[in-house]
């Protein structure tokens, strides 16, 4: 391939989507690291939990889109911080159901606070129009 391809990575969704999704998360990524120790991984299944309740890891795999392995990862190192807890169903043992700790409900309502003030901020950037086209926009790629 040459410099002369017509093909164009700067306009390629995406690559452009990807960008804007590590360049946006960057401050938010820094923030429930060094407050919480928190992988990215860990913070995404602590707030389905805090936001949905009581969910099985599978469950958290499929809303989040996030493999089962980093799933299980991410609930092993928060249920070693007492961010949550496991309940193996009384219907079938192979099911756990997990949700939040007292300890756990209380860093995600820290960090949901944090979350809507960065949001907000991003957000910002744009006109009420755009932020309405934008929101709509990223919601039809995600179906």
């Amino acid at each position: 391939m040459t410099a002369s391809s017509s093909f164009d990575i700067g306009s390629f969704l995406p690559y452009l989507l990807n960008r804007a999704a590590e360049e946006s998360s960057v401050e938010f990524a820094r923030i429930y690291k060094d407050r919480f120790g928190l992988l990215r991984t860990e913070w995404r299944v602590l707030f389905h939990l805090g936001q949905h309740g009581e969910l099985t890891a599978t469950e958290i795999g499929q809303i989040s889109k996030i493999h089962k392995t980093k799933v299980s990862r991410a609930v092993a190192a928060l249920q070693k911080r007492r961010y949550l807890v496991r309940a193996t169903s009384a219907q079938d043992r192979r099911v756990e159901f997990l949700k939040l700790t007292p300890q756990g409900a209380r860093v995600f309502t820290e960090l949901a606070d944090v979350a809507k003030t960065y949001n907000a901020k991003l957000l910002a950037q744009f006109t009420a129009e755009e932020q309405t086209v934008l929101l709509k926009s990223l919601r039809i790629l995600m179906q």
